[in-house]
């Protein structure tokens, strides 16, 4: 990411601008306020973004790369994939870590790429990717780190998992695919065009990023629209689980994706990598059917300070993410 020109576009919601003019003609009796500044300690960072108000508060701190941010049904924990003690791909573990930055629990410590953690609906079991054989596959352990196993093997890279109730959505093939818990009933639910062909992005045309809806009907992901761009184009789409209805939810061909439902089914929170060859690396929301599309990232937020994977609190009116301190090569 060092190769980008990082900047910000800011879009100021009309009840923040009415919010922020009631406090410069009542300062003093305006207690809750927005923070002038992020909270910062390490390089990066888990934060908690609350939507209504824009307050931020920093809920851990490492100096370690946290690459994953998933959170548990329960609502009261994380799981993460994190860099530690060196920065090759052989150094990425998982962690849990309770909401509030406690009780960091190393869940894996070997020599092999683990990644891309996900849990179980019922919070028992961690799916993740692990590079242990010939490619990426998927594998699955108990909530604390036992017994890990291998879960499926596509036959090629497999990655970017989401498992919700009994039904487990993964990427292989540049495609979205579909499962049963138990690893059987292995399908296709997307097909998109010149899937696999390069181009000069970091990825092929495809599909990536799948995300279940919380009632399991629908799938959200982002496809590769043009590979011409170095950061690569890609835009957001819905689909029924059985490969029906698909839709696009947005065209602005921006470098987006890593989208997460609300807990209700009505938003969709992403994140905008790039637009062009300008870094962005800002939170937007949505409705579930693309509408009311915008940027929800505090105008106060500084360039150097970038926002990663998103997702919801239990109740919906949190969102945290991981933040990242941009530091120049």
């Amino acid at each position: 990411m060092n190769e980008l020109t990082t900047s910000r576009t800011y879009v100021l919601i009309l009840p923040l601008m009415m919010l922020g003019l009631a406090a410069l003609a009542c300062a003093d009796e305006s207690p809750l306020q927005p923070p002038a500044e992020v909270p910062h300690q390490e390089r990066w960072g888990i934060y908690a973004l609350e939507l209504e108000l824009q307050a931020v508060e920093l809920i851990y701190s490492s100096p370690d790369e946290i690459t994953s941010l998933r959170l548990n049904a329960a609502g009261d924990r994380f799981v993460i994939s994190q860099q530690v003690d060196g920065e090759g791909y052989e150094f990425s573990e998982i962690f849990t870590l309770g909401i509030h930055g406690q009780d960091r629990r190393r869940l894996t410590e070997n020599e092999f790429w683990d990644l891309y953690p996900a849990w179980s609906s019922d919070g028992t079991q961690i799916l993740f990717l692990s590079w242990r054989e010939d490619d990426l596959d998927l594998y699955v352990m108990n909530a604390d780190g036992s017994n890990p196993e291998r879960f499926f093997d596509s036959g090629t890279h497999d990655a970017d998992v989401d498992w919700v109730g009994d039904r487990v959505v993964f990427t292989s093939g540049n495609r979205i695919w579909i499962m049963h818990d138990d690893a059987t009933g292995a399908e296709p639910v997307t097909d998109p065009p010149q899937a696999g062909e390069w181009g000069n992005a970091n990825l092929p045309y495809g599909d990536y990023d799948p995300r279940l809806s919380p009632d399991g009907a629908q799938v959200a992901f982002e496809r590769m629209v043009d590979v011409s761009a170095a950061h690569g184009s890609y835009d957001l789409f819905v689909v029924d689980i059985d490969g029906a209805n698909l839709k696009r939810l947005t065209n602005s061909g921006y470098s987006q994706g890593f989208p997460n439902w609300s807990h209700d089914g009505s938003l969709i929170v992403y994140v905008v990598a790039a637009i062009e060859d300008v870094g962005q690396f800002d939170l937007y929301l949505m409705n579930n059917d693309g509408s009311n599309d915008r940027n929800i990232t505090p105008s106060w937020f500084p360039p150097e300070f970038l926002c990663h994977t998103a997702v919801f609190s239990a109740d919906d009116e949190v969102v945290y993410f991981i933040g990242e301190w941009w530091e120049a090569d």
